[in-house]
């Protein structure tokens, strides 16, 4: 995805997600990562967790369960400032449950993430 791509925070979150659900992790990361870059500076951290919790899920499928765990703890460690108001309608606390789950047991059958658990 070309840095120059801007997308509103629910389309990133959507593509990110369609991305997730047609097993393109890495994919998933690099729309996750442009937003990161585009995001204003006090939801840069959540996006950049987001980005990371798709790079934990490519090293789950790519074999590597010690960087997964890696990228997965720093993730919920990124998130977890934003789960009391999380921005865009995002499950944050969702998520950093099911990142903690995964870092934990990093198997390719429990990748399944929803990036936009909304409640």
């Amino acid at each position: 995805m070309p840095d120059e791509m801007v997308m509103s925070p629910e389309e990133a979150l959507t593509e990110a997600q369609r991305l997730l659900d047609a097993d393109r992790p890495f994919h998933a990361h690099e729309v996750l990562e442009a937003a990161w870059k585009a995001a204003p500076e006090v939801e840069r951290e959540l996006w950049r967790g987001l980005a990371q919790i798709a790079v934990g899920v490519t090293h789950i499928r790519r074999g590597n369960p010690r960087g997964a765990r890696a990228l997965l703890t720093r993730a919920a460690d990124r998130l977890e400032p934003y789960a009391a108001s999380a921005p865009h309608g995002i499950d944050v606390a969702g998520l950093v449950h099911a990142s903690r789950r995964l870092a934990e047991h990093p198997e390719p059958p429990s990748t399944a993430i929803d990036l936009a658990l909304r409640g």
